[in-house]
């Protein structure tokens, strides 16, 4: 019998719709990324780790065999933003783009601890400058009239 594998880790990283801090108190962020974790295990596309400050989230997920990338954050966004308008803010949303960016087995414990310290990165770099290392880590090329929302 013919058996198929896979092991496609993604790193995602999204905000908030301009980026405003619906997520200003820890106790807020754990309760976001923990919802988010458990979607990730409902999907079968099981977190290694999610992170993040008051503003954007990061997750390292494991993608199924059968689950796109486009799919797995629709449906992130979607049922996060549903509970977060009911528990963290009425107004909350998230932004419509996204980054996803493959991760090799190698590199897996770099980007897990890249994720669990977003604080610190924040305290010296913005989103803005975070997000334009990465895409320039993976050599994607940007135009700033799009990429912001």
């Amino acid at each position: 019998m013919p058996q198929s594998f896979s092991d496609i880790r993604i790193h995602v990283v999204f905000t908030t719709l301009e980026r405003r801090p619906y997520m200003d108190e820890l106790r807020k962020q754990e309760r976001v990324h923990a919802f988010l974790g458990g979607i990730c295990k409902q999907l079968a596309c099981p977190a290694t780790v999610v992170g993040g400050v008051a503003d954007h989230v990061h997750l390292l997920a494991s993608l199924n065999r059968t689950t796109t990338v486009a799919d797995l954050v629709r449906d992130l966004k979607r049922a996060s933003s549903t509970w977060a308008k009911q528990h963290i803010h009425h107004e909350f949303s998230w932004q419509a783009g996204y980054g996803a960016f493959s991760v090799s087995p190698l590199d897996a414990n770099s980007v897990i601890q890249y994720i669990a310290n977003q604080a610190d990165h924040h305290k010296v770099l913005s989103f803005q400058d975070e997000f334009r290392e990465i895409l320039r880590q993976h050599g994607l090329e940007w135009d700033e009239r799009y990429i912001w929302d």
